[in-house]
């Protein structure tokens, strides 16, 4: 997992109205996850100079108040509701994003048509595929248009509709209807949140109509996703992982989802992350 590190980040200087109960290092460690999107312990005791138990005990009243949520060493923004911002989340996780790609672009032959939907792991994904001749890309995130645009041999396809600026992404009805228009080879797609029992979700309605789409009109559906979003929830549900063929991720995921996925047919492929 790769933070912001407190040392050099920026906190401390507006305590948030609503954050009654928390003391002053409370609050710090909280504008380094609205910051960054995510804390982790080691760093932040090492910075603030108390002991990783403190820390501890610091995100689990937070978690309690509902402010942040904790993931394997760490705690992210709780966000049931509202997604952390795009840059949060390309900053998260980045190591194990990298290693997800790689290990999702080997299943991409050159000359392939594929669908990419919105989120910063299928944007790894396509820096990993830059190289990749002949592929005919059918997306709704911009920045997959500026990552592939330099390499000659791609045809690239941007749907229409209502563009996100602030995360590059276009969604809503008319998107959805482009998306139908085309049976792809395959589809690389990011959720926000995985259930046990296999569900899929995300935050917004349109994206949600879009990744629907998405998956029905693909002949192959890769899921990407990083081991956190079995930490997370989303209020909108797009399907379930029985639709799609292979899940590309991190760490073994829990036994219920990894016996949901071994019923219904779906790859599980465990990718360690790409240190540099």
């Amino acid at each position: 997992m790769n933070s912001v590190n407190p040392s050099k980040a920026t906190v401390g200087k507006n305590p948030p109205e609503a954050d009654d109960g928390l003391n002053q290092r409370q609050r710090e460690i909280l504008e380094l996850a609205r910051v960054a999107g995510e804390v982790q312990v080691e760093p932040l005791a090492e910075s603030l100079q108390v002991t990783p138990q403190t820390i501890r005990r610091d995100l689990n009243l937070m978690c309690d108040l509902r402010m942040l949520q904790r993931v394997h060493g760490g705690a992210v923004l709780h966000d049931s509701v509202a997604n952390l911002g795009y840059e949060a989340r390309k900053r998260f996780m980045q190591d194990e994003k990298a290693g997800i790609a790689l290990a999702a672009a080997a299943l991409i032959n050159e000359d392939s048509s594929l669908f990419v939907n919105i989120g910063t792991t299928t944007e790894a994904v396509m820096r990993e595929l830059f190289h990749h001749r002949g592929l005919l890309v059918v997306t709704n995130n911009v920045n997959v248009i500026d990552i592939l645009r330099p390499n000659p041999t791609v045809t690239l396809m941007m749907a229409g509709g209502t563009l996100r600026n602030e995360d590059g992404g276009i969604v809503g009805k008319a998107t959805a209807e482009f998306i139908d228009q085309f049976k792809l080879d395959k589809a690389v797609i990011g959720v926000s949140a995985l259930e046990e029992d296999g569900t899929l979700l995300d935050f917004d309605q349109q994206e949600v109509s879009v990744a629907k789409a998405i998956i029905r009109n693909a002949r192959t559906t890769i899921l990407v996703a990083d081991s956190s979003k079995f930490e997370r929830s989303a209020p909108m549900r797009i399907g379930n992982v029985a639709g799609v063929d292979y899940l590309v991720t991190n760490q073994k995921p829990p036994e219920r989802f990894t016996e949901h996925c071994s019923k219904h047919a779906v790859e599980i492929i465990i990718a360690p992350p790409d240190v540099q």
